[in-house]
């Protein structure tokens, strides 16, 4: 979710309108409407930013951050966002801890090191990390197309992930209509490897030899078999062999195009 998007959505939460916000920030409506469209020729400057924080109630410094890590080459922030994932497991790992061993002293200092607290459990809005959108993949019957040609984390155009800290996640367009109506063509659909595979999740499937690939709902059947389950009635499923797949990956969001 870009800065613009996340301004957006905090204002209309609030039920503001871009003249009130306008009028309390001292700039702009026009201005204001090309940030949260993402049209604006400059980024926001820090003294914008901190006036938005306050009168939309954000957390001190939040926009502020989203902005540099924007600013950031994409090279440098990749580097960063990958630390910062790492460091987000471990603080979720030693709340884990926390909330078993509440009287630990070590756990808890471990914890105001990290920046995190034992018994808030809230997570604050994170921008999330830049996700590569690797090629395309079939809702419909397997396809040709060879996924593992993209190095991890590597592709020709990226998106942003909301919260999403899996430094393995990747993105693809939708092609057909065999998973309408919850995905249509030109969908971009994010897919986390490191989340569990449940019965009637939707997910990204590889093939063995051809490296051939699809995206249905995913059923685990007896004899070691899979059922790929078409979201269109007008399709069939397919029953496949448990050996012929090489991975399967949760789709965790979906970007409509409109």
């Amino acid at each position: 979710m870009s800065l613009g998007q996340i301004i957006r959505d905090k204002r209309e939460q609030l039920n503001l309108t871009l003249d009130e916000v306008s009028n309390r920030v001292s700039f702009s409506k026009p201005y204001l409407s090309t940030i949260e469209t993402g049209k604006v020729k400059n980024p926001p400057s820090d003294e914008l930013l901190t006036r938005l924080e306050k009168v939309l109630r954000f957390e001190t410094g939040l926009l502020l951050h989203i902005a540099h890590l924007e600013r950031m080459p994409s090279d440098v922030r990749g580097a960063y966002e990958s630390r910062e994932a790492e460091n987000q497991r471990l603080r979720q790992a030693l709340r884990k801890l926390a909330g078993k061993r509440a009287q630990s002293k070590e756990i808890k200092e471990l914890l105001a090191q990290t920046g995190s607290r034992a018994d808030d459990g809230k997570s604050t809005m994170s921008a999330g990390r830049l996700v590569p959108i690797i090629n395309k993949v079939a809702a419909g019957y397997p396809t040709d197309f060879n996924d593992l040609d993209y190095p991890v984390g590597i592709a020709d155009d990226y998106v942003r992930c909301p919260d999403l800290h899996d430094p393995n996640a990747f993105a693809v367009r939708v092609v057909g209509d065999s998973m309408e109506p919850r995905f249509y063509e030109g969908d971009i659909v994010i897919f986390s490897p490191s989340l569990d595979v449940r019965n009637g999740d939707d997910c990204f499937v590889r093939f063995t030899m051809p490296h051939e690939t699809t995206f249905k709902r995913v059923f685990f059947e007896s004899d070691n078999k899979i059922r790929l389950q078409p979201r269109n009635e007008r399709y069939s499923p397919t029953i496949v062999e448990g050996k012929r797949i090489d991975g399967v990956y949760r789709a965790v969001m979906r970007y409509e195009k409109l």
